[in-house]
């Protein structure tokens, strides 16, 4: 889900690729999480910055791969937003590292024995 994000600004369908939910979901969040306020167009097109991206991976942790209820992940943003932010950062590098591992143990194992 690490993405490199170096656009301004992302349409939901684009937002809803890069992060692989449904853009119904972003739709429902934005509406029960505060914290989540993509700007909009002139044409009321919602319009995410990386940063609302960040936020929305952040809140996609807590519920989705921590199994929080909403509401827990909406008081444990309010109650300590860097500590999470910093947890998610370190298990999303963590997750980076197991690929890459895996990629060389894939590597290694294709290796003849000799």
């Amino acid at each position: 889900m690490s993405d490199e994000l170096n656009k301004r600004f992302y349409r939901i369908g684009d937002v809803a690729d890069i992060l692989d939910i449904p853009a119904s979901t972003l739709r429902f969040w934005e509406k029960e999480f505060t914290i989540i306020k993509p700007q909009r167009n002139s044409k009321n097109i919602r319009l995410y910055t990386p940063k609302d991206i960040e936020t929305i991976r952040m809140i996609y942790f807590l519920v989705k791969e921590k199994g929080l209820k909403l509401d827990a992940a909406q008081a444990m943003i309010r109650r300590n937003r860097d500590g999470i932010s910093k947890q998610f950062e370190v298990i999303e590098r963590l997750k980076g590292v197991r690929a890459q591992l895996k990629s060389l143990q894939k590597a290694l194992d294709t290796v003849p024995n000799s």
